[in-house]
């Protein structure tokens, strides 16, 4: 009876999951070797090429992504057993980044259900604009971040509409030229002032800041509009009821990056909590749409 080493599936994982022997490598904290001569003892036990190395991308082959999933169950079994057996909570870390302007409102209470879960998991949570993020993920610094991005990429977990955004019950939206308000880093900026040029809306930037707060101070004070993802607006601002005043500032998706089973436990539970968040406000939001389209008509 031949025996399949569990620690040889940890490093099988890593290779199908993070997409090469180098990443995994680093990932396990193994020499590339090591992590290619536990493959290749693998494929000498089963008699049966797991990847396919012809391309730039090391792929998995049919029998390969049939071991996968029996992988994926021992491991997790074997991790389970130990856990109980010992009586040893899951502890570890999870470093998640994440834009400023979509925190709120899901992000909070998906931390919650993790520090009821895994108490003595440390959960780091770093805020970075959508630019930063995808580059510092390369770099291995997160092992899960969110992104709002035009199109769709990685985990796309839902679309959601961008909308103008003022200070209750204000009015400087009516006036011209409009004053916006955008932090000079935001990915949200070019394409607000586009679709303002091209329905020939005179505009101005009324303040040019990096700082969030800044602008939403400037707004809460009805000296400009700016624009986020719906539901994400804080309390002392409001979607405008422009009437079509203003022009349509299109979708925006939010993606997810990471929370592969191989990275642990804790990764993989949060990236589950945040996609049910996130998958919940993308559902709301499509049925207040067709609300709206429903009391218009």
């Amino acid at each position: 009876m031949r025996n399949l080493d569990v620690t040889t599936l940890r490093s099988f994982m890593a290779v199908a999951d993070l997409g090469g022997v180098t990443k995994a490598a680093g990932f396990l904290n193994l020499t590339q070797s090591a992590v290619s001569m536990q493959l290749k003892r693998l494929e000498e036990l089963l008699g049966l090429d797991l990847f396919d190395r012809t391309g730039r991308r090391i792929a998995l082959t049919a029998s390969g992504e049939q071991l996968l999933g029996y992988a994926r169950r021992m491991v997790a079994l074997n991790d389970e057993a130990v856990r109980r057996l010992t009586d040893q909570e899951f502890e570890g870390e999870v470093t998640i980044g994440i834009p400023h302007d979509i925190l709120y409102p899901s992000i909070p209470n998906v931390l919650k259900k993790m520090r009821a879960t895994y108490p003595r998991l440390k959960v780091n949570v770093v805020n970075e604009n959508t630019h930063q993020l995808l580059p510092n993920f390369e770099k291995g610094m997160y092992d899960l971040i969110l992104t709002t991005e035009p199109t769709q990429s990685g985990d796309t977990l839902c679309a959601l509409p961008l909308v103008w955004i003022g200070s209750p019950g204000g009015a400087c939206w009516r006036r011209r030229p409009l004053q916006i308000a955008q932090s000079r880093n935001c990915s949200f900026r070019p394409r607000m002032i586009g679709v303002l040029d091209e329905q020939g809306v005179d505009w101005e930037s009324a303040v040019d800041t990096g700082s969030d707060r800044s602008i939403e101070v400037t707004v809460a004070a009805d000296l400009a509009v700016s624009a986020m993802i719906e539901g994400t607006e804080p309390a002392q601002l409001e979607v405008i009821d422009h009437g079509g005043t203003l022009p349509d500032i299109g979708m925006q998706y939010i993606n997810m990056y990471g929370g592969e089973a191989v990275k642990g436990e804790g990764v993989t539970a949060m990236a589950d909590l945040v996609r049910q968040a996130f998958r919940e406000m993308g559902a709301q939001a499509k049925a207040h749409a067709v609300t709206h389209l429903k009391s218009a008509s």
